[in-house]
This record gives C-alpha cells, structure tokens and sequence, in this order.
C-alpha cells in the first residue's frame, strides 16, 4: 500500500514569524513515533532556514516552492538544486500551475527544472493539471499526457522513485471549487495508466500520485478514500495549522483503516 502524503504549499504568503509559528505548530500535532503519513511544506525562499530549524529532526520535511535547472550563474532572482539541499530542503514543487499560466513556464522548461532536481538529490513533486476551457472541451486527458510527456521527458524508470506526480485541476485552485472524487479519481486513474504505459506497472504502482484543488478537512477524506488518490497537495489549508492538521489527521485514520 502506498504511504499518503500530505504537503503544504505556502506560495507566496506569511511572514517568518508567522512561518516559524505555524511550522511549531505542526510539528508539536504530529503524532509520536512512526507516523503513517508523509508531510511536507514548502515556504516561501526567504523562510527555508528558519523552518528548517523548526522542522529538524521531526516527521515535517522541508520543501521548496521551485528550482532552476542551472547550477550557479548569473540567473538573477534564481534558486539552485545544491542552494535548496544546502538550507535542508529534500522536495521541490515544480509544474505547479501558477508557474505554468501566470508565469509562462512551458512543459519542456518544467521537464529541464524536474531532471537537474533529480539528478541534483532532490525529490520531485510534479504537477499537472487542466485549465477550466479544457476541461469543458474534454480535453482534461491530453492535457495531462502532454504535461507528464513534457516534465518527465528524460527521466527513467530508476528516478521515479524521487518523483510524486500531483494532480490539480487549474479551475480548482484557489477558487473554493474542488474536483468531485469521482473527477479526481478519474483522473487519477487516467495517470497511472499514464505511467504504466510509458514505464511499466511496478512503476504505477508505487507512484504516489497528490490531488490539489481547494482541499479541506470537509472534503479530505472523501478525497483522499479514492483508490489512486495518495495524498494531497495543499494550499490556502495549509496556512492555518487547525485545517492542514485535520487533513493530516484524515489521512491517518484512513492509512489504519
């Protein structure tokens, strides 16, 4: 059975304070011992270290929000791979749609970002997902196989074991609309077959795959009782520690259910 995960991306929100107060937060609900569940969050740039100091040495890993393919350079405004594992990050999100629709990112260069973090030692969180008008145009599964072609373009079938693939449906993000989990199951379902044609079987299987798209504790264990639904990628919960830990909560109960 594969391990739900639960990440919470900050985007650009929070002060350090307010960051350092919420990763307290999280840390001090997280259950002792062996947690059933994988959790994450990823903090703005500016906040990394001082949440990494929060989150060492506890069940909360560290994420980053994006990654350049360079390695060091004159790439103004840019965050390295070796930057990234230097301040304690293990994850980066790449793909996401805001980096996609607001700033122009295409598959290919999100394919370059998702093959230097791999071949740099961090793990991938890939996502991929449909904007509204393609989902209306039943466009939803062509998207996704061009986005999963494009982001894991050069990346073998060894190297997906550092990859988690998220599914959030652009006209879900942020708009308190989420995906039915029939909707989110099908297009769940739609990945891992994605997966299994262009690797193999033993590949889907063990591919954790996230659903984002305005997840809450109302809906978390709905969501996440879809068969192909491993986790989920949150955003806008993941800023309030009561909602992200219920969500975390839902998926423990259902991992010992």
């Amino acid at each position: 059975m594969r391990r739900y995960f639960i990440a919470g991306n900050w985007k650009m929100n929070l002060t350090r304070a307010a960051a350092e107060a919420l990763a307290t937060d999280l840390v001090a609900a997280m259950p002792a011992g062996d947690s059933p569940v994988d959790v994450l969050v990823a903090p703005a740039s500016p906040y990394l270290l001082p949440v990494a100091s929060v989150t060492a040495g506890s069940h909360v890993e560290l994420g980053a929000q994006d990654a350049y393919f360079e390695s060091a350079g004159a790439f103004t405004g840019e965050v390295s791979v070796e930057m990234l594992l230097d301040v304690g990050c293990t994850q980066v999100i790449l793909g996401h749609s805001e980096r996609r629709h607001v700033l122009g990112e295409t598959d290919e260069f999100t394919g370059k970002k998702v093959e230097a973090a791999l071949a740099g030692g961090l793990k991938v969180i890939l996502c991929v997902g449909e904007l509204l008008s393609e989902r209306e145009a039943e466009e939803t599964d062509s998207v996704l196989d061009r986005q999963m072609a494009g982001g894991l373009k050069n990346v073998d079938e060894r190297a997906m074991e550092n990859v988690v693939i998220a599914y959030e449906p652009v006209w879900a993000i942020g708009t308190g609309k989420t995906a039915s989990p029939d909707q989110a199951e099908s297009a769940h379902d739609h990945l891992r077959k994605w997966l299994a044609n262009r690797y193999n079987s033993e590949v889907a299987d063990r591919t954790r795959i996230l659903y984002g798209g305005s997840v809450k504790p109302e809906n978390a264990s709905e969501l996440l009782g879809q068969p192909n639904v491993d986790g989920a990628l949150v955003g806008g919960a993941s800023l309030k520690a009561d909602l992200f830990n219920a969500i975390i909560e839902a998926a423990v109960e259902l991992a010992g259910s």
